[in-house]
C-alpha cells in the first residue's frame, strides 16, 4: 500500500504542506476483527495530522470545509463516487473500497485541536460528503460523539449526510449541538425498490430503516432533508417509481427533497458498469449512449428529473428546508476576519456533486 504521497515527508511548502500528508506511514496499524458484521474487512488506523479538508474551489457544493474520520465505506455502494480516493494509496477501487478502511482514529482529538485555533474562523463543516461516517465501522470505533462534541462546544455549524441509522445513537449530542449552532442534517434515499436496493447498495440500511430514522429526528425538533441519490437511469426512474419515493420520503416529515441522477466518475463507473452488465446485461448499450459525453447524465434527463420530483414534492407538501438557527457560542464573538486566508490549507477531496 502507498502511504508515501500522504506522509509530512511528501513535500512542504512556506505557507503549508504542498501535499497536505494526513498521517506518519510510521503510525498506521492493521487490524481484522473475527466478528461476522465485520468478517473480509481489513481497518487502517492511522493517527491523522489534520481532519480538516479544504473543499476544491471549483466545486459546486456550498460549504469550503469537511471532515472524514474514515476513507473506503462497507455500504459497498456499486455507484460510489468516492471509490476513486482509493487508488491513491493504490488499493483497488472495487473491493478494495469496501473492504479496506482507513480510520483516523485520532479525529476527535485533532477537530477539537483545529477548532480551537485563532486562525479558525467557524466556518461550516460538511460531513458525509466523500465516504459514510456512519457506517459499519463507526459502530466499533466511535469518532463521532467526540466529532459533534467538538463542534458543539465550539458552537461551530455543521452538517451530516448519511446513509447510516446508527446516528439516531448520536441524537442528544446532536439535539445540544443544535441549541447552540446551525445543524443540518440530510438522510440519502434514492429509491424504495428493496430489490434494486438488494444489489446496489449491499452494505447500508434498507431504504424504509433510513427513513425512519427522517421521523426520528423530526420528532426531536431536528429538520432533515432527504438527499434522493442517485435516481437511477431506467432502473429507478418510472414515473411510478418517483411518486413511491417522494411519497415515502413526505410520509417520514422529511423538510424538503433533492434530487440528484447517477453520476458516474472514473472508478465508480468501472466497477457500476461490470455490476450492470451481470445483473442488467440489457441496459449496457444504453448506458454507453446516455453517458457518452463524460460522467454525468446529459442536461435534458437531470432537468426532466428534477421537474418530476419537485412537483411530486409539492403535490405531498414538502416544503423547503428549515433555516437552522444561528452560530451561538457563549464567550465574546470572533475577532473580525484577516483579510488573508487562515493559514488551515488542508487536502483536497472529490465533493458529493
Amino acid at each position: 500500500m502507498r502511504w508515501e504521497n500522504l506522509t509530512a515527508e511528501s513535500g512542504t511548502t512556506e505557507h503549508g504542506r504542498a501535499d497536505a500528508a494526513l498521517f506518519g506511514a510510521d503510525a498506521v496499524t492493521t487490524r481484522t476483527f473475527d466478528t461476522p458484521e465485520f468478517a473480509g474487512i481489513t481497518f487502517h488506523e492511522v493517527r491523522a495530522r489534520s481532519v480538516l479538508n479544504r473543499v476544491p474551489g471549483a466545486s459546486r457544493m456550498p460549504f469550503e470545509w469537511t471532515v472524514n474520520p474514515y476513507r473506503g465505506c462497507s455500504h459497498a455502494c456499486v455507484y460510489c463516487f468516492a471509490r476513486k480516493t482509493h487508488s491513491y494509496l493504490d488499493l483497488d477501487t472495487g473491493i478494495g473500497f469496501d473492504t479496506q478502511i482507513v480510520v483516523k482514529v485520532n479525529a476527535p482529538e485533532v477537530l477539537r485541536r483545529q477548532l480551537s485555533s485563532r486562525r479558525w474562523q467557524g466556518e461550516h463543516v460538511a460531513m458525509g460528503t466523500n465516504v459514510d461516517c456512519y457506517q459499519r465501522a463507526e459502530g466499533r470505533y466511535r469518532l463521532m460523539p467526540g466529532i459533534i462534541g467538538a463542534l458543539r462546544d465550539h458552537a461551530n455549524p455543521f452538517s451530516i449526510l448519511t446513509k447510516g441509522t446508527l446516528i439516531l445513537r448520536d441524537l442528544d449530542l446532536l439535539t445540544q449541538a443544535a441549541e447552540v449552532t446551525d445543524v443540518g442534517i440530510s438522510v440519502s434515499v434514492g429509491f424504495t425498490d428493496t430489490e434494486l436496493w438488494r444489489t446496489v447498495e449491499p452494505g447500508t440500511p434498507a431504504p424504509e430503516r433510513r427513513l425512519d430514522v427522517v421521523r426520528a429526528l423530526s420528532e426531536r425538533g431536528i429538520g432533515c432533508g432527504v438527499l434522493m441519490a442517485p435516481v437511477i437511469p431506467f432502473l429507478s426512474d418510472e414515473p411510478g417509481q418517483l411518486r413511491a419515493t417522494v411519497r415515502a420520503i413526505a410520509a417520514a416529515g422529511a423538510t424538503s427533497v433533492t434530487p440528484l441522477a447517477l453520476h458516474l466518475r472514473p472508478g465508480a463507473r468501472e466497477w457500476f458498469v461490470a455490476w450492470l452488465g451481470r445483473h442488467h446485461p440489457h441496459l449496457v448499450r444504453r448506458y454507453e449512449r446516455l453517458y457518452a459525453d463524460g460522467a454525468y447524465a446529459p442536461k435534458w434527463y437531470q432537468r426532466r428529473i428534477t421537474r418530476q420530483v419537485h412537483d411530486l414534492a409539492q403535490e405531498y407538501g414538502i416544503g423547503p428546508a428549515r433555516a437552522g438557527m444561528p452560530r451561538r457560542i457563549r464567550e465574546p464573538g470572533p475577532e473580525p476576519r484577516p483579510t488573508a486566508p487562515p493559514a488551515l490549507t488542508q487536502p483536497t477531496q472529490l465533493t458529493l456533486m
